[in-house]
């Protein structure tokens, strides 16, 4: 399929618990990726039950839903990290063909500044 203006990408989605997200950034960074979005609390069924999308007592005790999208070519390098990560830890992996109006946002910017080691993922961590 072909959309005028728009710039055919891929999209990795992982849902995981909330304790095995900085260990997923990372995989995510390593192979590419300049970005991600993390919606915590997400809830579903499966073949484990039923996971509510309440918090417990923590944002680690929860289900989260991180994603990304970029380049169709850097894709095979973040599936297989993915794969690998997911072999021992619970989760599972969504891949899907996706269409973006900018697609600058998803490629790795020459002038841009490293990232830094231990990004803050939420508000509540923040500190100072």
């Amino acid at each position: 399929m072909e959309l005028e203006g728009l710039s055919r990408m891929t999209r990795v989605e992982v849902v995981t618990t909330g304790q095995d997200v900085p260990l997923l950034q990372q995989v995510f960074k390593s192979a590419g990726a300049v970005g991600y979005t993390a919606m915590s609390s997400v809830s579903g069924f499966g073949h484990h039950g039923l996971h509510q999308g309440r918090l417990a007592f923590n944002e680690r005790d929860t289900q989260v839903l991180l994603f990304t999208v970029l380049p169709e070519e850097a894709a095979p390098a973040l599936v297989a990290g993915v794969r690998r990560w997911l072999a021992d830890r619970p989760g599972v992996m969504f891949v899907s063909e996706v269409y973006v109006s900018r697609p600058e946002y998803f490629r790795p910017r020459q002038d841009a500044a490293p990232a830094p080691e231990n990004p803050v993922s939420c508000w509540r961590c923040r500190r100072g």
